[in-house]
């Protein structure tokens, strides 16, 4: 017999060995209410399927999809329906699950004869999966040999996995079957079909939009919101992927075997400056336009998305164009810390609007314009004071004010500064490279890996405390941030194109440090199996002044 702690209930029950998940929740789950339905499970800070067998004795904690594992899960699931239901509808068709938009993921098909997709398509893909549902099919979970299982993909013209498994490290590997149909998905499932209730599915585009439960109230789908910009820049990264043949992970790893990573950091580094001189370009240009000359560069972007690198580099440009650029960032107009504004659970809420002193700001702005000389303040993050240390900026003919912050494109932030004189531009990561054509790459996990790379080789956090406070810094952006994301004059995507390689030689060992009695060890776990899918590239090619070296270190910018 072995002991099963439900962290849910507080209580110990016995079960003989290999008993699944979902027996030991039938046990336990009359003691604890959850308002939605149980989707998965962290056993022992791991997470695991419904399906998953527990041999040993362990700790649970069952999990609907208002957590980040548990919405995962649903993904995934959610990803094999629909390319269940598209294999049974459109025969030869080849779907592509690419990138996060509007509230949910793009997903491009490839007919056989190369047929555009239509309204009827997408209706009777949706009516598949629907029936699916109903019937209430069920996942199956296998594992074999990663040579058998590139063999069997190779059957199916997959690829895309092949590639993949072929670089991979692992002799063993899993896989789904769906009914007839065989899939791979890096991460765990829920039971059967019958669980994926709150979905949408609608033409969007050349493709479709599979629309996702908002995780708040997992009984609605969520809204869908417009994103013409973003999607426009997804589309750019994808196509350039296309030219360079490096569509998915598999691809990337080969070059990087076959010795052309060199290669890869330099055209990474050509594609990013190249948008960056172009946006310096038109800076200038509307800094010298008559009427309603530019004046005021505004900068952001959510957590280690590479903003302050990024104003440097602009500023860099701008000088070659012949401009001075003056720079300060919003957090140096933080209120005092014990001004600072608190979270529920008593820990300062650093990235709330009324955390900056946006009236202070907006005056030295105005001044600013008005040719005064202005004393602007840091702030001293260890003391949590805002200081004057007789630092004072003053705009002369040619200047131009960039401004770098998380609240830099709130139009609260200067309503009465003119917006003809502004330009804004938004940093982000977005991920255009996946694992394989069914699984995409989140693009929070680029900037989560970033930041744990960065506090830790910095002092500032350990992985733990990163982890931690990394679902408080999502919160943040999406009320914060990434609402004012399409008001952009311009987009700036700061993913590089092996950054993953990359990160993986430092990241490995800092998310071994995390203890596998935190509960922060189960994102640390998924991590390392995430970027082990990697193929490591050493960071000695790349620049000094690159992006990633805010993250990796050797910036030769002052950070």
């Amino acid at each position: 017999m072995i002991q099963i702690h439900c962290k849910n209930t507080g209580t110990v029950k016995e079960f003989g060995e290999g008993v699944y998940l979902f027996e030991i929740l039938k046990e336990f789950e009359s003691q604890f209410r959850h308002p939605y339905p149980i989707v998965s499970a962290r056993v022992n800070n791991v997470s695991q399927g419904l399906r998953y067998k527990a041999y040993n004795s362990s700790t649970v904690e069952f999990l609907d999809v208002r957590a980040q594992s548990g919405m995962r899960v649903y993904f995934r699931s959610l990803c094999f329906l629909l390319c269940k239901a598209t294999h049974d509808v459109i025969p030869g068709g080849r779907i592509y699950l690419e990138h996060p938009i509007s509230n949910g993921y793009f997903c491009n098909l490839k007919k056989k004869r190369r047929e555009h997709l239509t309204e009827e398509d997408v209706a009777r893909i949706k009516a598949r999966m629907l029936e699916i549902v109903a019937e209430d099919m069920q996942f199956h979970r296998y594992d074999a040999p990663t040579e058998e299982v590139i063999k069997m993909f190779a059957k199916r013209g997959y690829d895309d996995k092949v590639k993949l498994f072929e670089t991979s490290e692992e002799v063993y590997t899993e896989y789904y079957t769906l009914g007839d149909f065989v899939d791979y998905y890096y991460g765990r499932l829920v039971p059967s079909a019958g669980y994926l209730k709150v979905w949408e599915l609608e033409k969007y585009r050349e493709g479709m939009l599979l629309r996702l439960p908002d995780r708040h109230n997992p009984e609605r789908v969520l809204p869908r919101i417009s994103q013409p910009h973003t999607f426009d820049v997804f589309r750019e990264n994808l196509r350039w992927n296309i030219i360079m043949g490096l569509s998915n992970v598999g691809d990337v790893n080969r070059a990087c075997l076959d010795g052309h990573a060199s290669e890869l950091i330099q055209v990474a580094e050509a594609l990013q400056e190249k948008k960056i001189v172009q946006i310096a370009e038109e800076i200038s240009r509307r800094t010298r336009q008559r009427r309603h000359p530019l004046r005021v560069v505004l900068i952001t972007g959510p957590s280690s998305s590479g903003k302050t690198t990024f104003c440097r580099r602009l500023s860099v440009q701008l000088k070659a164009c012949g401009l001075h650029p003056v720079s300060f960032s919003t957090d140096d107009y933080f209120v005092n810390r014990t001004e600072t504004m608190r979270l529920s659970d008593g820990s300062y809420d650093f990235d709330n609007f009324e955390t900056v002193d946006h009236a202070l700001l907006e005056s030295d702005v105005k001044r600013l314009l008005g040719g005064e000389s202005v004393d602007v303040p840091r702030f001293n993050f260890v003391t949590g004071l805002r200081e004057y240390s007789g630092r004072k900026l003053r705009l002369v003919r040619g200047s131009v004010l960039l401004i770098e912050g998380i609240h830099a494109l709130n139009p609260a932030l200067l309503p009465s500064v003119d917006d003809s004189c502004k330009y804004r531009i938004f940093i982000n990561t977005l991920t255009s490279t996946s694992l394989d054509n069914h699984n995409s790459i989140p693009t929070s996990d680029n900037r989560l890996l970033r930041r744990i790379v960065r506090d830790y080789n910095k002092g500032a956090f350990t992985a733990v405390e990163t982890i931690r406070q990394w679902p408080n810094v999502r919160d943040a952006e999406e009320k914060w941030i990434f609402p004012f994301q399409e008001q952009a004059d311009v987009m700036f995507n700061s993913a590089y194109l092996i950054e993953f390689a990359v990160l993986r030689n430092h990241a490995e060992q800092i998310l071994h440090t995390v203890p596998k009695n935190r509960p922060e060890y189960s994102e640390a776990h998924r991590l390392l199996k995430f970027i082990r899918y990697f193929t490591p590239v050493s960071d000695k090619e790349i620049p000094a002044t690159s992006l990633l070296r805010e993250f990796v270190g050797g910036s030769s910018f002052q950070l």
